[in-house]
């Protein structure tokens, strides 16, 4: 199973590389994108400092004018504040939806706690319309929590500062 093998890929990434996080990121965004096909756009967006704001971090795909979120606003600043899962089949049918691009069909965004704070997540766009699964989901939040630990290891706190 594809997902499988990722965990796999993630944690040589992760683990092996030497090489900063912020490499680690972008490696771990490369290599979801040219691997899942329905992943299109893969990046990370961060809490940045005590604002009440995301910041994009590394990421893939076509450049963004979203460099920084509120928090509320879009889905990355809605699981911001809800601290869940937010799966988008169809980014049409969301009031609160920030437009990347027009080719952009549906999101999914998994948040990323940091000894119980939500400091950021991984956030995927997709052209295809309601391509993610449960097990989509469940690979992300493993990835998400792979990150948590690299981050916990390393007593890296920058994301929170």
């Amino acid at each position: 199973m594809l997902f499988e093998k990722l965990k796999f890929d993630v944690l040589q990434i992760l683990t092996v590389s030497e090489t900063t996080i912020e490499k680690k990121l972008k490696q771990i965004c490369e290599l979801l994108q040219a691997e899942v096909a329905y992943y299109d756009w893969v990046g990370f967006y961060f809490k940045n400092g005590d604002k009440q704001e995301l910041k994009l971090g590394p990421y893939v795909g076509d450049p963004t004018d979203h460099e920084i979120i509120p928090f509320g606003k879009g889905i990355c600043g809605q699981v911001a504040l809800s601290n869940s899962n937010f799966v988008v089949p169809d980014v049409k049918a969301q009031d609160n939806y920030i437009a990347c691009s027009i080719s952009v069909k549906a999101e999914i965004v998994i948040p990323i706690f940091y000894d119980g704070e939500n400091i950021g997540q991984i956030d995927i766009d997709s052209g295809t319309l309601n391509p993610f699964t449960n097990a989509d989901e469940l690979f992300l939040e493993y990835v998400c929590t792979e990150i948590s630990s690299l981050l916990k290891n390393q007593n890296y706190k920058i994301w929170l500062k």
